[in-house]
């Protein structure tokens, strides 16, 4: 008996403690995103993928005595919550991080790459302390186990069976596949996504764009030629007009093409959602958030973006509104292009103006109003860093910046925005997280 005594005083002295912090958290985002970019998840495909992982990690930090984010279960759409810790020994912190990245392991498509990440992680968490380890991990793959039941039920999977997007050839105003690769039409029944706070798809639904017309005085035409002159504009002044850095800083595009010769190569970016998922990064860090603030923080705005997409591609594929190039390239000008490379999917409204318009919502009423931050989250791609006054701000820059690039008109970008915020106003108010 003393001999088992005197051997379990040496287990305890040799097991440490488990620290898990909110950096841990910044950088399992990182890994995540770093990982769709390889795998070229199209933006709406990749928003799901934030919003469940971060969701799991949720659920199992609200059970942490003094935070004051309790559970989704009940608010979120057919979400019944997860089993609640039934040992002593886990560490939430550490089960969170566990299920953040076995979640988004789960929905990716390099496992590997994951994987990798994971397995060096967990390495170091067993030799310290070998006993939280394995009971944390337990639970946590636990709780992964009973989000993937729920997101089953998303009808994601159905939408992977469903035809690919009709193109109508025959009306002028209807989208068609654009230049230089004439991709289909990307996730043209995302609206078939069960929300995961909105009443429906078409909740917040935006006026529909002008009527299309090529009548010089119709509010269609003045739209066009506004985007085919400004883009001239700006190609003329390209070195030194702010507005070509502006948009290709937002460009977001995960997958641009260039052509040379007879060789194609593809230039990976992040999606719009994870630009401001890297700007929920850097806004808790600047205000020094806590692992429960960081946690919640990157829950709801991966929520909101989630649902910014739904909302927005269901209006994409009802207006199913012809791109700016298709249209000036057939009537006015076969040589004009624009900035950016036009994405593969209709025009209105513009995405990254609704996903922009519902995350700086979210974050300025999470953190606060009038929060400076320099954003270095395009750095990667050879970007520099733009500095902003708001949120507000820097969501007002994302939605023009698409009127810079040439690929939208002027009213998906306001109209977008508009849509965006509605979206974010509505999940500030039906899911309470506190900072």
């Amino acid at each position: 008996m003393i001999l088992f005594l005197i051997l379990g005083l040496t287990n305890c002295k040799n097991q440490l403690p488990i620290e898990i912090t909110s950096e841990d958290y910044h950088l399992a985002q990182d890994q995540l995103t770093s990982v769709m970019v390889h795998d070229i998840f199209s933006p709406p495909l990749a928003s799901r993928v934030y919003a469940y992982a971060n969701i799991a990690a949720h659920e199992i930090l609200a059970q942490e005595d003094g935070n004051d984010n309790a559970s989704m279960a009940g608010v979120l759409s057919d979400f019944n919550g997860v089993s609640p810790i039934n040992d002593s020994l886990v560490n939430l912190r550490l089960a969170g991080l566990i299920a953040f990245m076995e979640v988004g392991k789960n929905l990716i498509f390099s496992v590997d790459r994951m994987s990798e990440y994971v397995d060096n992680l967990s390495s170091k968490w067993k030799a310290l302390n070998p006993d939280v380890y394995e009971a944390s991990n337990q639970y946590a793959h636990q709780v992964v186990a009973e989000v993937k039941v729920w997101y089953d039920q998303d009808n994601y999977k159905q939408t992977r069976t469903y035809p690919k997007f009709s193109v109508d050839y025959d009306s002028p105003s209807r989208w068609q596949p654009t230049p230089p690769d004439y991709m289909d039409g990307i996730e043209p029944h995302w609206s078939k996504i069960r929300p995961f706070l909105l009443n429906s798809v078409s909740q917040f639904q935006p006026e529909p764009p002008p009527p299309f017309s090529m009548v010089p005085e119709s509010d269609f035409y003045q739209e066009l030629t506004e985007v085919y002159e400004l883009v001239k504009e700006i190609q003329e002044n390209q070195a030194n007009d702010e507005r070509s850095e502006i948009a290709k800083f937002w460009d977001c595009n995960p997958y641009v093409s260039t052509h040379k010769g007879h060789v194609m190569f593809a230039l990976k970016k992040i999606s719009p959602g994870a630009h401001w998922i890297g700007i929920t990064k850097i806004v808790s860090r600047i205000k020094n958030a806590d692992i429960l603030t960081t946690v919640a923080a990157y829950a709801k705005v991966s929520i909101a973006i989630a649902d910014a997409f739904i909302s927005c591609w269901d209006e994409k594929y009802r207006s199913n509104l012809i791109r700016p190039e298709t249209i000036i390239n057939k009537v006015l000008d076969e040589n004009w292009y624009p900035v950016l490379q036009t994405p593969p999917f209709p025009e209105y409204t513009s995405g990254h103006s609704v996903v922009s318009g519902a995350a700086s919502v979210i974050l300025t009423d999470f953190f606060g109003d009038n929060i400076a931050f320099d954003d270095d989250t395009e750095l990667p791609y050879d970007l520099p860093i733009r500095s902003y006054r708001s949120f507000t701000h820097a969501a007002e820059e994302a939605a023009i910046s698409r009127l810079y690039g040439g690929i939208h008109y002027r009213k998906a970008v306001e109209e977008g925005l508009k849509q965006g915020r509605n979206v974010g106003n509505y999940i500030s108010q039906k899911l309470i997280l506190k900072n």
